[in-house]
């Protein structure tokens, strides 16, 4: 018998026979091969096809960034009217975002991916026929709910259909996917920008309509979440799924019945249909996420709403949404030169974003996280001292120093995009136990929304305060703190299952010492099988 043929027979005797918990499953499941040959395929399409929903916040955002001076001159409206335009679609997906965990767990993953779609659809037509600011604002409020649904859901499916294999690389796909619209933004932004005034930024925005429509046929020809069929007592569909995204059989039987053990079902039971408590709506969930939290729960919840709390703090959508101003106060004036340094930014933050998304199962979440926050902070700090220098120079020879604030606001980007742009959404998907999941991610989700609503509704009158120099100091600090946060209390969550999360937290400052009991556990319980 080889060695593979008797790690196989372990992990099938464990699950048949009804010893898994006494085995061990994250043991048995350590067994398996780690880094299969080739990436499930059919894991990765669905996985795709559920990311691309993140399209629609991110060509929102990028279009946004170059639509506004023309809204702006056509409309007559102030700075401030112009942050609220911006950011208020932020605060608006919160009520999404709230929602979408609830929705999620009642019709499922897959529906509410069509739902986000939908609404998002009519917030595009609203904004695209909008004859006044009011109206605008009114497409945009439709627009931000659509937002904080796919914002939630896209992370939750990709963690929930993919094997522990591959699963940063899938779970990191909304990231690509929000970089990629906010580059069709830009674009749009430039291809538009020569239309007539009326005509140019209204297409620009209605055109945010069409993937949209795309993606809600699309996602009709996805499977459902196992774990959502598991919690409605479909273990037989559950099963078939399983079977399609795993890296082998084996890993099949012990992902369902990792799932079963967390929603209470026995693991014995192998009928297709069985009743389970219904947990499905949310009773009771928050009373254990917010009220009475373990001591576990309650470091999974800093965690994860830490993460999101800091990916939009440390100020990225500034750069992302408002980058033509930036580049106007570092002395561009020619509207197209700004609209393709723009375009640059756009680039920089989608080729990183692809290179992250194959890496962040071999490097692990710390290292890129942790590499991403020092590059971010440095290049914030260098951007402050430059804009600072030319602010102070308006009449002197500084064309270097523009090249240069170009370049940063590309390395900004850059170094965000190779960390805390992914693993934010990558980390929060998969940190929550099964039952907190959906409520767990939407409070994650809102945080990241709220900070990037008050970000953009607060960067203009800031720079107008304290200097467009002094913002981006008061940003690069932010990133150091977040740095040292990150590296404090967040563990590596590197190949472990997604069941296996809970007793990896609960040590806070301590979770060192934790991780090395339970790998010491697994290696024990893997020589005892």
């Amino acid at each position: 018998m080889t060695a593979d043929h008797q790690k196989s027979s372990v992990a099938s005797f464990a699950v048949s026979s009804g010893d898994a918990g006494k085995l061990g499953l994250s043991s048995t499941l350590d067994t398996l091969p780690k880094k299969p040959l080739k990436r499930n395929k059919y894991a990765l399409a669905i996985s795709i096809l559920a990311s691309m929903t993140s399209v629609l916040l991110g060509y929102d955002c990028g279009v946004m960034s170059g639509a506004t001076q023309f809204i702006q001159e056509d409309l007559i409206i102030t700075d401030v009217q112009v942050e609220l335009l911006v950011g208020t679609i932020n605060i608006y997906s919160l009520v999404g975002s709230a929602v979408a965990g609830r929705t999620s767990d009642w019709v499922g993953r897959r529906y509410t991916i069509v739902f986000a779609s939908t609404i998002f659809f009519l917030g595009a037509i609203l904004m695209g026929f909008a004859t006044n600011y009011a109206f605008l604002m009114v497409g945009r409020f439709v627009a931000g709910i659509g937002v904080g649904y796919a914002l939630m859901i896209a992370p939750v499916y990709a963690a929930e259909v993919a094997p522990a294999s591959c699963r940063g690389f899938l779970t990191s796909f909304p990231e690509v996917f929000i970089n990629f619209g906010v580059l069709l933004g830009y674009v749009s932004n430039f291809a538009f920008a020569k239309l007539p005034l009326t005509l140019g930024w209204r297409m620009m925005l209605g055109v945010g309509a069409v993937p949209s429509v795309l993606l809600g046929v699309g996602v009709l020809y996805m499977p459902e979440s196992p774990r959502w069929l598991v919690l409605q007592g479909r273990l037989g569909d559950a099963k078939k799924v399983l079977d399609k995204t795993s890296d082998s059989l084996e890993e099949s039987k012990l992902r369902l019945a990792d799932i079963k053990e967390a929603a209470g079902v026995p693991l014995d039971c192998h009928d297709e249909i069985v009743q389970v408590q219904k947990r499905s709506q949310g009773q009771g969930v928050w009373k254990e996420l917010l009220l009475h939290p373990t001591k576990p729960v309650l470091h999974i919840l800093i965690c994860g709403v830490g993460i999101h709390f800091f990916q939009q703090g440390i100020g990225i959508d500034s750069v992302v949404l408002y980058s033509p101003r930036i580049y106007e106060k570092a002395g561009i004036k020619n509207t197209s030169d700004k609209l393709l340094a723009t375009i640059a930014v756009g680039v920089s933050k989608t080729f990183f974003i692809l290179i992250t998304t194959f890496f962040v199962d071999r490097f692990g979440r710390r290292p890129l996280l942790l590499t991403s926050c020092a590059g971010v902070a440095l290049s914030m700090f260098a951007l402050g001292t430059s804009l600072t220098i030319i602010d102070r120079n308006p009449d002197g020879n500084i064309k270097g120093l523009l090249i240069f604030a170009v370049i940063l606001t590309m390395a900004i980007v850059g170094f965000f995009s190779m960390g805390l742009g992914p693993i934010a959404w990558v980390y929060s998907s998969e940190i929550f136990p099964l039952k907190l999941r959906a409520q767990g991610c939407s409070m994650g989700v809102a945080m990241n929304r709220f900070m990037s609503g008050v970000i953009l509704m607060s960067f203009i009158s800031l720079y107008k305060a304290i200097t467009i120099g002094g913002a981006f100091f008061l940003f690069g600090g932010i990133t150091t703190v977040a740095f040292i946060f990150f590296y404090t209390l967040f563990p590596e969550t590197q190949g472990r299952t997604l069941e296996e999360m809970e007793e990896l937290f609960g040590t806070f400052f301590s979770w060192r010492t934790r991780m090395k009991e339970l790998d010491a556990k697994k290696k024990t319980g893997s020589e005892a099988t």
